[in-house]
């Protein structure tokens, strides 16, 4: 007799309950009908749980995002009485204008575009009570489950869920911000996506025509719940740290070095984490896709600039290892050979070059390096130059700079250190000297890092020489994070040619050190920090920052970089240490009060959302 197989959903509860037993996950799998004359049916049974997607939770267990009823006011297309909607609703005439100019896509030239405003419980149920007037003015009340945020910071951390975000990416694609919509940025959502959703349950009996199970033809399935996600963002420090920076271009990034995990992850300008899913946005939305400052953009992840001088630590660490120079040596401030612009006594140690970040001294450093003669070389100084650079890249390389660190976000740029065969080619000749490469000792020229490299430069040499990957999620329900940020990574260089760096960061927020006005000695904190100011030839400077403290048992990395912000001793170094004190005190003392109101103001004078212009501005007039 032929055997007959067809598949079928959802079967009677009863069924599902007769079949339960066979859930098991290691089922061996069985099929009667090979070889025999029976007709059996092959069934496939959905075990109805109801699956519901899990939590996304700071590291203290404060929730962020999860999956609630909302509340949705359909309004008709031709607008009502927009008075008597704010008297409906309990808003002022202020709070209307502006709820529905963010519902638009193009401000009031939308008028018949359909919005749908969010509500609170209390104000869903001021529309019930008042029936006549939703009546009369076609108002339509509605609810539905949607992911909701808690908070609005945390944007670039938390993402959005893909399947909500439709209208954004239709957005995106009208306005033809084709950059835009690569550079999407799915935050934890996107990259957990499969642990949040968790998966379905299913059985694969063999039935005959009396509902006898004769084994299986297929594997079962375990049905497996949404998880929860515990990050490792400190939710309140992350509200912190965007409000210092606000709505300036740059970026953020903070870590426990002992962990690699990410305490606080800004990208700036910073919008509201609902902003790219809630439906009542898309006025908001425009103005992100439209905004020339480019808010989208992941910015610690995914921009990779020169870092400046913050990159004299790495090349000082290395020059140590190669034997180039000793803690001791001195160099003379000659500033025939680079500019310096700081005014600073003779720098007759690491230690002092350091604390007075003199670019003469690093490029000296850099040169002793580079110029070395290897005696099986000493013929051919082109070809020391080739060995010495390519040696030099293989120790920097070791502090995970040039790859991707592999961070749990949707996109990381690899960053770039150059290669001898890149001069080569750039150079258009093997004979180049060290003269023409300088730049690579004051963090400039070719390098480039991200912030979680820059961030993740402080943490090794907080740690002497070894780090955790950077990652964002401690824990995948209770099962801690994903393996792979388990594994401690060890660069190239000694745990004593680190030691030699921690003197000369100690005193650059000392007396007389180019961040000396940032220092937390007054509460009883030891920063370790270097500043950088890194020349920008298309405006003013980019400041940059990096340091750890307490500096001999550190609990806190930050690194911080705010473009065209000028010198980072004056506008980096500051966000970075009340960032620190804040997370190792929980409040900032009344001294640096002033700076944290200046700080915050800057930030609310650069507008987080700027108005769009007249006509949309095409995606390749802006440079990345």
């Amino acid at each position: 007799m032929r055997t007959v197989y067809t598949i079928q959903g959802l079967l009677l509860f009863w069924l599902l309950v007769g079949l339960a037993a066979c859930s098991s996950s290691d089922q061996q799998t069985s099929d009667p009908t090979q070889g025999a004359d029976p007709t059996y049916t092959r069934q496939r049974i959905v075990v109805s749980d109801s699956l519901h997607r899990g939590r996304i939770l700071d590291r203290y267990d404060s929730v962020l995002v999860d999956t609630r009823p909302q509340y949705l006011l359909k309004l008709p297309r031709r607008l009502l009485d927009t008075l008597a909607l704010g008297e409906l609703l309990g808003w002022d005439s202020v709070t209307v204008r502006q709820r529905l100019t963010d519902a638009l896509p193009y401000g009031r030239a939308s008028a018949g575009y359909p919005i749908q405003l969010r509500l609170t419980a209390k104000e869903a149920e001021r529309v019930r009570r008042d029936s006549s007037a939703t009546r009369l003015q076609k108002l339509v009340l509605t609810q539905r489950r949607q992911r909701v945020y808690t908070t609005s910071a945390g944007a670039s951390v938390l993402g959005y869920l893909g399947t909500e975000a439709q209208a954004f990416y239709r957005q995106a694609k009208r306005i033809k911000r084709g950059r835009f919509y690569r550079l999407r940025n799915g935050g934890v959502e996107t990259y957990y996506n499969g642990l949040l959703t968790g998966h379905w349950g299913y059985l694969h009996p063999l039935v005959d025509e009396q509902g006898n199970q004769h084994g299986t033809w297929a594997k079962d399935t375990v049905f497996q719940q949404g998880q929860d996600i515990h990050l490792t963002i400190d939710a309140k420090l992350q509200a912190y740290a965007e409000k210092l920076l606000g709505g300036r271009r740059g970026y953020l990034v903070a870590l426990d070095p002992s962990t690699g995990e990410i305490l606080a992850y800004v990208s700036a300008p910073v919008y509201p984490a609902s902003a790219l899913t809630a439906p009542d946005q898309a006025g908001v939305r425009t103005q992100l896709l439209q905004d020339a400052d480019m808010p989208l953009l992941n910015r610690p992840a995914m921009l990779a600039n020169p870092p400046g001088s913050v990159f004299k630590l790495v090349n000082a660490a290395a020059a140590l290892q190669l034997g180039a120079i000793q803690p001791t040596t001195g160099f003379r401030c000659d500033q025939s050979l680079v500019r310096c612009v700081h005014h600073h006594p003779q720098a007759n140690s690491l230690t002092a070059g350091l604390k007075y970040s003199c670019n003469p001294y690093f490029y000296q450093v850099m040169q002793q390096l580079i110029n070395r003669t290897p005696d099986s070389l000493a013929q051919d100084s082109a070809a020391a130059r080739h060995l010495n650079l390519a040696l030099w890249r293989r120790y920097v390389r070791s502090f995970g700079l040039d790859s991707v660190l592999g961070t749990d976000v949707a996109r990381e740029a690899p960053g770039f250190l150059p290669t001898p065969t890149y001069y080569d080619k750039s150079r258009g000749t093997k004979q180049w000297t060290y003269r023409s490469i300088y730049s690579l000792s004051i963090g400039q020229g070719e390098i480039n890092l991200t912030g979680l490299q820059m961030a993740n430069m402080a943490a090794i040499v907080a740690n002497r020489g070894w780090y955790y990957p950077p990652h964002l999620v401690r824990s995948v329900g209770n099962r801690g994070p994903l393996p792979r940020f388990r594994e401690k990574q060890h660069t190239l260089i000694d745990s004593a040619n680190f030691a030699a760096l921690l003197p000369g960061m100690v005193a650059v927020l000392q007396r007389g050190g180019t961040a000396e006005a940032s220092s937390l000695s007054d509460v009883g904190i030891t920063v370790a920090g270097k500043t950088g100011t890194v020349q920008n030839d298309e405006g003013d400077d980019h400041a940059a920052f990096v340091g750890f403290a307490p500096a001999d048992n550190p609990k806190i990395a930050v690194a911080v970089y705010l473009e065209n912000a000028g010198f980072g001793a004056t506008a980096a170094a500051p966000c970075a240490v009340l960032v620190m004190e804040k997370y190792l005190r929980g409040s900032i003392a009344p001294k640096r009060k002033r700076w944290e109101r200046r700080i915050q103001s800057r930030a609310e004078r650069a507008p987080i959302i700027k108005a769009p212009p007249k006509k949309p501005v095409s995606a390749d007039s802006v440079s990345q």
